[in-house]
C-alpha cells in the first residue's frame, strides 16, 4: 500500500518533536515536516494553501466555518493553549488599576480576530461587563505596519475599529497614542523597559488560575488542520494524525516529571509541573472534542457575540468526521 505524502507545517513545540524526530510516525504517511513561526503558518496556509497539513488559529477558523467550507478542516489536536491575562499591557499614566478601567480606552490589536484578543474580550464581557464595543479599537501590526484579516468580520456598523498600516502597535503604545495593547507576543516597548508601560495584570499567574478554578476553562489557541482536497481524499487521516500527536505529547509530558536528571532547563519544573497538576488535574493539556467541550463552545459564543462569525457554531460540527476523542493509542 502507498503512503501519503504530506508537509506538515507547525511551530516547534516540545508536544510535537516525537513527531519531527520520528519517534512517533503518522500512519499511512511519509512526513516532511516544517517548524516555523505561527504568524508565518497561518499566512501560508489560509493565504497559499502551502502545507497539506497546518497549525491554524481556531478563532480565524470558526470565522470561516460559520461561513460555509473552511480551507482546512480540524483535527482536536490543540497545539497552543494559554490563559491571555498576560496579555494586556497598559500605560500607566491613564489611570487604569485593573481590568474595569478599559472602559471606554483606545486598544490596539495584532487582529481583531485573533484568538488570544477573543478570549481577553470574552473574560471582560463574562466578569467585568464590558462589550466590546464599550473599547475603542485599533488594528495594526504589533512591531512592522500592516497586518491583513484572514477572513471577513460581521461588526455592525459604526463599531469602533480602525485600522493603521503607518505604525506599529508597540511604538503607538510607547508614543502614549493608545491606552493598552493586546497581543500574544510582548511589545518591544514593554521589553525594553518603558517606564510608562506595564501588564494590566503584574500577577497574572494568579489571577489566571484563580479564572480556571471559577470557570474550569484553558484556552485554545490554535488547533491542527487538514488542507479540505487532502481530508476528501483520505478520511483515515484524521485518526493517524490524532493519533500520532496524542502519542507524541504524551512523550513530552513525561519529561516534566523526570527527576533523576532534568530534561527541561529549569531547576523547580518538577514542583511546577506538580502545581500545575493540582491547579488543573491531570490532563491539563487535553486533546479530543469532550474533555474540551465547554471550553469550545464558550469560544463559539464569544465569536458569534463578538461579531466575528455570522453564527454561533456548534461544537459538534467543528471538526472532521468521527469521534477522534475515542482513538486509542
Amino acid at each position: 500500500m502507498s503512503r501519503l505524502p504530506i508537509t506538515v507545517a507547525t511551530w516547534d513545540y516540545d508536544r510535537v518533536r516525537a513527531i519531527i524526530d520520528g519517534r512517533v510516525p503518522i500512519e499511512g504517511c511519509d512526513v516532511n515536516y516544517l517548524t516555523m513561526p505561527v504568524e508565518e503558518c497561518f499566512e501560508r496556509a489560509f493565504f497559499h494553501g502551502e502545507f497539506e497539513v497546518a497549525e491554524i488559529g481556531f478563532s480565524p477558523f470558526l470565522i470561516a466555518l460559520s461561513r460555509g467550507p473552511t480551507p482546512y478542516v480540524a483535527v482536536p489536536v490543540f497545539l497552543s493553549r494559554m490563559f491571555r491575562h498576560s496579555a494586556v499591557y497598559i500605560r500607566t499614566d491613564r489611570g487604569i488599576e485593573g481590568p474595569a478601567d478599559l472602559r471606554g480606552k483606545t486598544i490596539g490589536v495584532p487582529e481583531y480576530q485573533m484568538s488570544a484578543v477573543m478570549w481577553f474580550r470574552g473574560y471582560l464581557k463574562d466578569e467585568i461587563g464590558i462589550e466590546p464595543k464599550d473599547i475603542n479599537w485599533v488594528q495594526a501590526g504589533l512591531e512592522n505596519p500592516g497586518r491583513r484579516d484572514k477572513f471577513p468580520l460581521n461588526l455592525p456598523p459604526g463599531f469602533p475599529l480602525t485600522s493603521r498600516n503607518d505604525v506599529s502597535l508597540s511604538q503607538m503604545l510607547a508614543d502614549g497614542e493608545l491606552d493598552g495593547v493586546m497581543s500574544a507576543r510582548t511589545p518591544s516597548c514593554f521589553i525594553k523597559g518603558h517606564p510608562q508601560v506595564r501588564r494590566l495584570f503584574p500577577d497574572y499567574r494568579n489571577v489566571e488560575r484563580d479564572y480556571h478554578k471559577k470557570t474550569g476553562i484553558f484556552p485554545i489557541m490554535h488547533a491542527l488542520g487538514i488542507r479540505r482536497d487532502i481530508y476528501e481524499k483520505n478520511r483515515w487521516l484524521p485518526a493517524s494524525l490524532f493519533k500520532a500527536y496524542l502519542q507524541a505529547k504524551r512523550l513530552a509530558d513525561a519529561e516534566f516529571a523526570e527527576t533523576t536528571a532534568l530534561k527541561i532547563g529549569l531547576p523547580w519544573i518538577t514542583a511546577e509541573h506538580e502545581a500545575t497538576i493540582a491547579a488543573l488535574g491531570p490532563d491539563y493539556w487535553s486533546y479530543g472534542v469532550e474533555p474540551n467541550r465547554k471550553t469550545l463552545a464558550t469560544m463559539a459564543r464569544y465569536s458569534y457575540e463578538q461579531g466575528l462569525s455570522v453564527r454561533e457554531v456548534s461544537v459538534d460540527e467543528m471538526f472532521a468526521e468521527g469521534n477522534l476523542s475515542e482513538t486509542r493509542v
